[in-house]
């Protein structure tokens, strides 16, 4: 289950199992079921303090405090607002509540070993303050363990934002499909462990919805890599031409070295004369030309690929170079000093945009680009994608990679060591490495995230970027396992 759904979608796919005949009262005792069962899974029996909010949020609070006090554990339950209050289902399983309903404040933290946060969930739409602010200081200056159910209070889901304050989760549980709030930051780190149950919506109903926002994971492109064939050889496998600075040569050849681990078949480094002996010296297998050649390397059709921005400088040659690239309809990555370079003009990188076109910009370089854009990452990266034409990769811990036509992935993996110089570089030579090799756009890119943080993920403290290319082929060596084992 690789899909994300938005908010608006979770309550469609609960309206859509509602009207095929599953009732709202049961979804609603199966969410507070499977919150019951995550919690038995990792605590012992203690005393619970349940926090329930006053809509639906609330309503799987009052089944996870009726299940819990059935096996026996000591539950206090506190209510945000009055019972009468309550509507729906909520008021429906606020009924079967046989004890107290406390009026929710701090006094219910005193001595509790465990705290369920069903607050607010996943569609809060304002800032948490005042006296329900000091509530959530107060638990997480708790020393608690805290269960959040659907997502902590205080976490925008959409955004993954804190709206004002937000509780701190050890673990969320939440239902059917995760939301973009569990996978971006801050809300990430706030969720603690994830476990997304089933409670009964279908996935015949979650695919009549069109999702178009994933968890980056192999399930989405496996199939599109462009493994050789035994009858292959290099010329199939792409020929990039990497187009190198004269001062910052280390980013050309950490990206260099990424792209041939990524599968390129070939490889030529285009520089100023007085730099080509360091590029032809850093590998036996990347090839050297003068950058004086580009324009006419470049009418040659089996140079299919081409890398510009790593160390390459900011300013008119670079705009030039890029614009010819991209009006040659090659595959293009482009990245650092290529986006800085139309920070004034970025229309004319978009209007030249032809051929399959990634961008890999960091928050810094996409303000450049996209200075009206506002939002979330996910609607940012999206709305770039749409107005550049070309992948956008808006980088970071949570990197998000979105295509033109709206389909959206967000990465996953715990890989902070990745965080180090030179590291974007080798993700861009990876991009490029795999486009020249035929892979589409979107696919090659999520992709080349998941390599770039597994890869980090994998060797952890210590890394450095000269690593991440080394660790690429135990990877890759799994990847085609894989399939042959499929």
């Amino acid at each position: 289950m690789s899909e994300i759904l938005t908010i608006a979608q979770m309550y469609e796919a609960d309206k859509r199992t509602i009207e095929n005949g599953l009732a709202g009262e049961a979804l609603m005792e199966n969410a507070g079921q499977a919150v019951v069962d995550a919690i038995l899974q990792r605590f012992s029996p203690c005393s619970v303090s349940v926090l329930c909010g006053p809509g639906n949020n609330g309503g799987d609070g009052f089944v996870v405090a009726r299940l819990l006090r059935a096996q026996g554990w000591h539950v206090r339950l506190g209510l945000f607002g009055q019972l009468a209050d309550l509507t729906g289902d909520a008021a429906l399983n606020a009924e079967k509540w046989q004890g107290v309903a406390e009026l929710l404040s701090p006094a219910l933290l005193v001595g509790a070993d465990l705290i369920v946060d069903c607050i607010f969930g996943a569609g809060l739409s304002r800032d948490i303050t005042g006296d329900m602010a000091e509530l959530v200081h107060a638990v997480n200056d708790s020393n608690v363990s805290v269960v959040a159910v659907d997502m902590p209070s205080g976490i925008d889901g959409v955004s993954g934002a804190v709206r004002g304050v937000a509780i701190e989760a050890d673990l969320t549980v939440t239902f059917c499909r995760p939301k973009p709030g569990h996978y971006l930051l801050p809300g990430r780190e706030m969720c603690g462990e994830r476990v997304v149950a089933d409670i009964g919506i279908s996935d015949k109903t979650v695919a009549s919805l069109h999702p178009d926002i994933f968890i980056n994971n192999p399930r989405l492109w496996a199939r599109h890599i462009p493994w050789p064939g035994i009858a292959g050889h290099k010329y199939n496998r792409g020929h990039v031409l990497a187009l190198g600075g004269a001062h910052a040569t280390g980013a050309t050849r950490l990206a260099a070295r990424a792209a041939r681990r990524a599968g390129a078949g070939l490889l030529t480094v285009l520089a100023e004369p007085a730099v080509l002996p360091l590029y032809a010296q850093d590998a036996p297998g990347v090839m050297v030309a003068p950058i004086a050649r580009f324009e006419d390397l470049m009418q040659d059709c089996r140079h299919n690929g081409v890398l510009i921005g790593p160390g390459a400088g900011v300013g008119d040659d670079t705009r030039k170079r890029v614009v010819h690239a991209l009006h040659c309809a090659r595959a293009c990555v482009l990245d650092a000093d290529a986006l800085t370079s139309f920070a004034d003009e970025p229309s004319t990188l978009f209007f030249a945009v032809q051929g399959p076109t990634v961008m890999t910009p960091h928050e810094g370089e996409f303000g450049r680009l996209f200075a009206d854009m506002t939002g979330d990452k996910v609607t940012r990266a999206r709305a770039a994608a749409k107005r550049s034409g070309a992948v956008i990769v808006l980088k970071g811990a949570d990197t998000v990679v979105a295509a033109p036509d709206g389909r959206v992935t967000i990465n996953d993996v715990f890989a902070p060591w990745l965080a180090t110089a030179g590291s974007g570089d080798v993700l861009a030579g990876m991009v490029i490495g795999l486009l020249a090799q035929g892979m589409p756009a979107f696919e090659a890119t999520s992709m080349a995230v998941w390599l770039h943080g597994q890869a980090g993920h994998n060797f952890g403290p210590g890394l450095i970027a000269e690593d991440i290319p080394d660790a690429l082929p135990v990877l890759l060596a799994k990847l085609w396992q894989g399939r042959m084992d499929a």
